[in-house]
């Protein structure tokens, strides 16, 4: 039997995924699929591939990965897939194949208990709130049984408790081999099976934190790597782009300095000076936070440079982190935990200094404010040339996918920006009915996106679509400004109406809490923002419309993009086709993709944008979305929901 006709056989109805898989059907575009990246294992190609909602792309690349016989990485752009391929497709398939695959699991360190820092906790006894003092006995107690040690398999204690920072370690504490847990250590245990399994699973950011950091044990890994998966692929140039630059962070300064009062107050209160440079180094950054007046702002370093007091902010940042090295130096040798601190006051303080001289010059500067926090950025004009290096370094199969990666059928952007010139491609669309199952509602006499009157303009048009959907309804925005605006236009027109759905904002609480609120209504009206662009899979009709504010480009005055738009102007290319309509395209082809989500779904997909018909690229954008029946007119909305 050929290679080929037993894929045939795993796929086909009546075949082995049928067999083991409740509700598995044959699809002809799975099967294609699977063929190509099968192809691509067997001759160490690379293979851009888009599979369309429903294709099964998950199921197309795990048959031929599990029957290929080498080792396998699979990188997905969330912890959250990454659990579910763990902990469910991947048993699935395997059972169904009956191959003697071995798979593992590992995430970033900061997922997993540290022994040390634990004890520290428990120790010290310094918690932020009472509730993080409830959690440490439950997390103690989890940390003595569980095998993994995996924050995420201990429900009990809510993601984002602030005692988990206390409790997990970073790449910045972690003691390593001098750590007196080192044996009993989760991270060690789960690098030591990735290194012995067949299969791995990891996520893009530990992926690429690993290949530049030589420190999570992807390191180790990739060099036996047959193949390498990455799911999500859409997300790639934005995660490289982290890691193949440079950035550094007040809030690292504000850690490092937390963690030496704690060692000061615990192992060190007779080095009075150690105590005395912790507090001028918080000084010190909350100073220079208060250089910048807006949280949420991006600006490219030109800006940041001129602002007034910005230098001698800065200088004084960096004269009270060497003040606290120089002490630390001093106390090094007495204490693994406090030469790791000098550590890592010295690499930040370098770090400080590299982003201030700007000596590389193929990165740009730019400066993104938080609340509490300034983070210095160096990122990347193109990953194509750092990543090309990976892709090259030895022969492996490199399987890039997604829902969301060409325009109209064309990969040649998203080619361009992971540098992979020699990739094939492969385009299979979904095999959902949209024409039956969907309406793209295109409103018109929609005022400018640019004017005042716009937001006002998008919360008036979804209030009938509202109305006819019964509730049922994703809003979601380009912008957390226009967010919030739509929220509360929305709430005010529904207690005018008599309105009854439950109205839901990001923000209010996690996104999981929100997306459970909403299915369990079942008439909720969801505003949201970024969070909800992807990732979100709301089957059923509790999500009924999706309804877009405006096409996302990419803000103008993005550092990056601007000094993007400006280098291939400069070499005669046309960057806003080649560069900020395709980003756009991807990103809109995800929030529409949240509709429509298995063979039963139906709903209204509305895009409040009048560019998307006035303008001439406007067909392209809507011709690179599924074939929905489109419409400009309400009353054919108000028709599909009756």
């Amino acid at each position: 039997m050929s290679v080929p006709s037993s894929l045939h056989d795993v796929f086909k109805t009546g075949g082995a995924l049928a067999q083991a898989i409740e509700g598995f059907s044959e699809r002809t575009q799975q099967l294609e699929m699977a063929l190509a990246i099968e192809s691509a294992i067997q001759e160490n190609k690379q293979l851009v591939a888009e599979a369309g909602t429903g294709t099964g792309k998950t199921f197309a690349y795990l048959v031929p990965a599990l029957l290929s016989g080498g080792k396998v990485i699979i990188s997905t752009g969330t912890k959250t897939l990454q659990d579910q391929l763990f902990n469910r497709d991947l048993p699935n398939v395997r059972d169904a194949l009956k191959v003697p695959v071995t798979v593992s699991m590992l995430k970033g360190r900061a997922n997993y208990v540290c022994h040390y820092h634990l004890a520290r906790a428990s120790q010290e006894g310094r918690f932020a709130s009472r509730e993080d003092a409830q959690y440490l006995p439950i997390i103690q107690s989890f940390a003595e049984n569980s095998p993994t040690g995996d924050k995420a398999e201990l429900t009990t204690v809510p993601e984002n408790a602030t005692v988990w920072q206390q409790v997990t370690s970073t790449r910045d504490n972690c003691l390593g081999q001098e750590c007196q847990y080192y044996k009993e250590c989760f991270v060690m245990e789960a690098r030591k099976q990735a290194l012995a399994a067949d299969v791995v699973v990891v996520n893009h950011h530990l992926f690429f934190a690993d290949v530049m950091l030589r420190d999570e044990g992807v390191a180790e890994l990739l060099p036996s790597a047959n193949t390498v998966i990455f799911d999500e692929a859409h997300q790639l140039p934005e995660v490289a782009g982290l890691f193949f630059g440079e950035d550094i962070s007040t809030s690292q300064l504000m850690e490092l300095a937390r963690d030496c009062m704690m060692l000061y107050l615990s192992i060190a209160k007779d080095c009075a000076a150690l105590g005395d440079a912790v507090p001028v180094l918080e000084k010190a950054c909350k100073d220079f936070r208060l250089v910048f007046q807006y949280e949420g702002s991006r600006m490219p370093v030109q800006k940041a440079l001129a602002l007034k007091k910005f230098e001698t902010a800065f200088s004084d940042m960096q004269a009270a982190l060497g003040q606290l090295n120089a002490v630390l130096d001093t106390q090094a040798a007495r204490d693994p935990a406090l030469e790791k601190c000098w550590q890592r006051g010295e690499a930040l303080l370098a770090q400080l200094e590299s982003w201030l001289k700007a000596s590389n010059t193929n990165l740009v500067r730019w400066v993104e404010v938080f609340t509490q926090s300034v983070q210095l950025h160096a990122t990347p004009l193109s990953v194509a040339e750092s990543f090309g290096k990976q892709l090259n370094a030895q022969p492996r199969a490199w399987i890039f996918t997604s829902a969301t990666l060409a325009v109209k059928s064309d990969f040649s952007h998203y080619i361009a920006q992971m540098g992979l010139h020699a990739a094939a491609t492969g385009f299979w669309e979904s095999p959902f009915d949209y024409g039956n199952q969907a309406l793209l509602y295109a409103p018109a006499n929609m005022p400018d996106p640019n004017s005042s009157a716009y937001t006002a303009a998008v919360a008036a048009v979804s209030l009938p679509v509202i109305q006819a959907s019964r509730g049922r309804a994703f809003v979601l925005c380009t912008s957390l400004k226009a967010m919030r605006e739509v929220h509360a236009l929305l709430k005010e027109a529904f207690a005018e109406q008599g309105m009854e759905y439950p109205l839901l904002m990001q923000g209010e609480s996690t996104r999981t809490e929100l997306l459970d609120r909403f299915r369990t209504h079942g008439n909720a009206v969801l505003v949201g923002s970024q969070s909800f662009w992807e990732g979100v899979d709301v089957r059923g009709e509790a999500l009924s419309a999706v309804i877009i504010d405006k096409l996302p480009f990419a803000p103008p005055d993005d550092p990056v993009l601007s000094a993007r738009i400006d280098k291939m102007n400069e070499e005669g290319k046309n960057a806003f086709m080649e560069y900020q309509l395709p980003y756009s395209v991807i990103t809109l082809k995800q929030g529409a993709g949240r509709l429509i989500r298995d063979e039963q779904d139906r709903g209204v997909l509305v895009i409040c944008d009048p560019r998307l018909i006035t303008k001439p690229y406007g067909r392209r954008i809507w011709q690179s979305l599924p074939p929905f029946k489109r419409t400009k007119e309400l009353a054919d909305v108000e028709a599909f929901f009756t």
